[in-house]
C-alpha cells in the first residue's frame, strides 16, 4: 500500500473530474434561467456555510497564514473559483448547453495551459514519455468528440462570445490547477477546500452585490433550489474534497490529464441520456484516452515506487 500510495490520489482526481462531467451535463443546465454570477455564488455559499459548522476549527488556522497563503487563496478564488466557473457556465448558457465546440475547446486547451504553467511556476519536470502520452490523451479526447472532422462552425454573436468565454475558462482553470497544487503542498485537503470555498464566496458576494444579481435568491424556483443543494453537497464540494486529496501527491501536469475524465464522462452521459451514438473511430479514441491516462498513472506510480 505504501508503494502505491500515489494511486488513490490519482483515482480521487479522476472521480472528481467525472463528477464535474455529471454536473455539466445533468445538473447545471437546469439552472439556465438564473444569472450566472448568482449560480456561482450560491453553489459556493451553501457548502461554505456547512463547512463552517463542521470544520469550524479551520478558522483557527487563519492566524498562522502567511502573506503567501492569503495571496494564493485569493488568486485561486478569483481565477479557478470565480472567473473560471463564471466563464464556462456563461459559455454553456450562451449555446443552451448544446454539445458543440465549447466543452471540447475548454478541455483541449486546459491541459496545454496547465502543463505549461506547471513547468514555469512550479518547476515541474516532464519527460518525453509524459509528453507523448499527454499529447495522445489530448488528441484522443478531441477525436472522441468530433472524429476526424472539424467541429461545427458557428459564427453567430452568441457562439463567438461563447468561444471566447470557453478559452478564458481554460486558462483560468489551468491556473487554478497550478495554484491548487501549490496550496496542497502547504495545507491539508480539508484546509484547502475550506478556504477555497471561503475566499470564493467572499469574492462572489462582492460581485452579486455590486451587480444586483443577489436578487435571484427570490426568483429561484423550488426545483432550482433542489438542484442547487444537490450540486452544493455532491458534485460541488464533494468533488473538490476529492480533488484536493488527490493534489496532495499528484503533480499539476499529471492532474490536468486526469481531469480529461470530465469530457469522457460527458460523452458517456450524452450517449446514455440523448442517444448520441459514437462511431467506431470515436470508440477507439475513447479507449485510447483511457489507456493514455492509465499509462501516465502507471509511470508516476512506478516513479514513486523507485523513490521509496
Amino acid at each position: 500500500m505504501k508503494k502505491n500510495s500515489i494511486l488513490p490520489h490519482i483515482i480521487a482526481i479522476c472521480i472528481a473530474a467525472s463528477l464535474w462531467g455529471v454536473d455539466g451535463v445533468i445538473l447545471t443546465p437546469k439552472l439556465y434561467q438564473l444569472d450566472v454570477s448568482f449560480v456561482v455564488f450560491i453553489i459556493h455559499f451553501i457548502p461554505f456555510v456547512l463547512m463552517s459548522i463542521f470544520l469550524f476549527k479551520e478558522y483557527e488556522k487563519l492566524k498562522y497564514f502567511t502573506k503567501q497563503d492569503f495571496f494564493l487563496f485569493t488568486l485561486l478564488a478569483i481565477a479557478g473559483g470565480s472567473l473560471g466557473t463564471l466563464s464556462i457556465v456563461k459559455a454553456l448558457f450562451l449555446v443552451n448547453f448544446q454539445k458543440l465546440t465549447i466543452v471540447v475547446l475548454l478541455q483541449k486547451l486546459q491541459p496545454v495551459f496547465a502543463i505549461t504553467l506547471s513547468i514555469i511556476f512550479l518547476k515541474e519536470k516532464v519527460n518525453i514519455r509524459f509528453i507523448i502520452w499527454a499529447s495522445v490523451a489530448v488528441i484522443a479526447a478531441y477525436i472522441m468528440a468530433f472524429g476526424f472532422e472539424l467541429p461545427e462552425a458557428d459564427f453567430s454573436n452568441n457562439a463567438i462570445k461563447a468561444y471566447l468565454y470557453a478559452a478564458a475558462a481554460a486558462l483560468f482553470f489551468a491556473s487554478g490547477t497550478v495554484i491548487s497544487r501549490k496550496i496542497a503542498t502547504r495545507h491539508s485537503f480539508h484546509t484547502a477546500t475550506f478556504y477555497r470555498y471561503g475566499f470564493t464566496t467572499l469574492f462572489m458576494l462582492l460581485i452579486v452585490s455590486s451587480f444586483g444579481t443577489i436578487t435571484n435568491i427570490t426568483q429561484a424556483t423550488f426545483n432550482n433550489w433542489i438542484v442547487i443543494v444537490i450540486i452544493s453537497l455532491t458534485v460541488g464540494s464533494g468533488a473538490i474534497f476529492l480533488y484536493y486529496f488527490g493534489m496532495l501527491k499528484v503533480k499539476a501536469s499529471v492532474a490536468t490529464i486526469c481531469e480529461l475524465f470530465f469530457p469522457l464522462t460527458a460523452v458517456i452521459l450524452d450517449l446514455i441520456l440523448h442517444g448520441n451514438q459514437l462511431t467506431i473511430i470515436q470508440w477507439f479514441a475513447t479507449a485510447l484516452l483511457i489507456i493514455s491516462i492509465l499509462a501516465i498513472t502507471k509511470s508516476n506510480v512506478t516513479k514513486e515506487t523507485k523513490l521509496l
